[in-house]
């Protein structure tokens, strides 16, 4: 629910509401607006008596919030979200983030030399996967800690921020030491254990929609995450799976404006995992900036035939600068920048 406040409201009344609600149960969210503070307040509605709020200096009113996911939803939160990944990098409002890099960490310096390359085709974010979770057990599974070290390596290198997916609970505090965004993948959209895990640490995270996964569902996932403190949460549409075999998966652009309809939360696009083509990623990743979203995540390899994981969707460098100077027209007829 939202405890609205009268105009003028002091600091001590706010803190006395908020005080009276977490002796209930739940867990307070103040957001102080330019003419009213709200406060969003989680958790069981059935322990609360309305009256005895009400009656407490300073409240006017009280909302219910409709929705089932009451933190990534845009009753309590009316403006979107900027997530701040430091040194000026940015996810939502004006600018378009690009994340760029190859899906799994093979080696320092092919890691390294991919990295310079798209830093200077205009990537702000590397990518690479450490932990590779894969359908064959058989394959490569990543360099784990040493492919994070090799992350480390190129951010001190080339100064882009990084990401990359963890895939299980005990590794969450190894990969939050590396990295400045998080990513949950989406196999691991439901692994509520790993959600709750994330939801502890500082750093944004980059949650993918699962394969078959609603909307409603994939807020839910940001849900878990944001109820545990962390309201840093960017959503990736990155593909559903339908019956459709022409591309790896069913890349879903509707999903932009129908999460920018009920959710405050950015929202970034993954044309790589979407199509499962080179050949259909630079039109998808042109149609998502279209669309309005607010970054994409792009796999780049330096010999996509001879990559260790999904070389048939990786762009080359130069195919990847070729699209970022096609995406920056685009980009500015949507009013963004990049």
């Amino acid at each position: 629910m939202i405890v609205i406040l009268k105009k003028g409201v002091t600091r001590k009344q706010v803190e006395n509401v908020e005080q009276k609600l977490a002796s209930l149960g739940f867990k307070t969210h103040p957001i102080v607006g330019d003419y009213k503070t709200v406060i969003g307040a989680i958790g069981d509605k059935r322990n609360i008596n309305k009256n005895l709020i009400l009656s407490m200096e300073g409240v006017e009113e009280i909302v219910p919030i409709m929705l089932p996911y009451k933190l990534a939803g845009k009753e309590l939160y009316k403006e979107p979200t900027t997530i701040d990944i430091g040194d000026g990098i940015t996810i939502g409002g004006g600018h378009l983030a690009v994340m760029a890099g190859p899906c799994a960490i093979e080696g320092e310096d092919e890691f390294i030399s991919v990295a310079k390359k798209v830093k200077q085709s205009g990537a702000v974010i590397l990518r690479g996967g450490a932990f590779k979770p894969r359908s064959s057990p058989y394959s490569f599974q990543g360099l784990e800690l040493e492919g994070l070290e090799i992350m480390a390596a190129a951010k001190k290198e080339t100064g882009l921020k990084l990401v990359t997916e963890v895939v299980d609970t005990r590794d969450v505090e190894t990969v939050d030491r590396f990295v400045d965004i998080i990513q949950i993948g989406a196999r691991n959209m439901q692994n509520f254990r790993l959600l709750k895990e994330v939801g502890h640490c500082k750093k944004p995270v980059l949650l993918k929609r699962g394969l078959s996964a609603t909307i409603t569902e994939w807020l839910m996932a940001a849900e878990y995450i944001m109820s545990e403190g962390n309201e840093k949460v960017i959503l990736c549409e990155r593909g559903i799976r339908t019956f459709e075999t022409a591309t790896r998966n069913t890349l879903d652009l509707s999903a932009v404006p129908a999460v920018r309809d009920t959710s405050h939360l950015p929202i970034v696009v993954d044309p790589s995992h979407g199509t499962g083509h080179a050949k259909f990623v630079a039109s998808m990743a042109k149609a998502a900036v279209a669309a309005g979203c607010d970054g994409l995540i792009i796999e780049v390899h330096q010999d996509p035939p001879n990559a260790m994981s999904d070389g048939e969707q990786s762009l080359t460098p130069k195919q990847f600068g070729d699209l970022m100077e096609s995406l920056k027209k685009i980009a500015g007829v949507v009013g963004k920048s990049l």
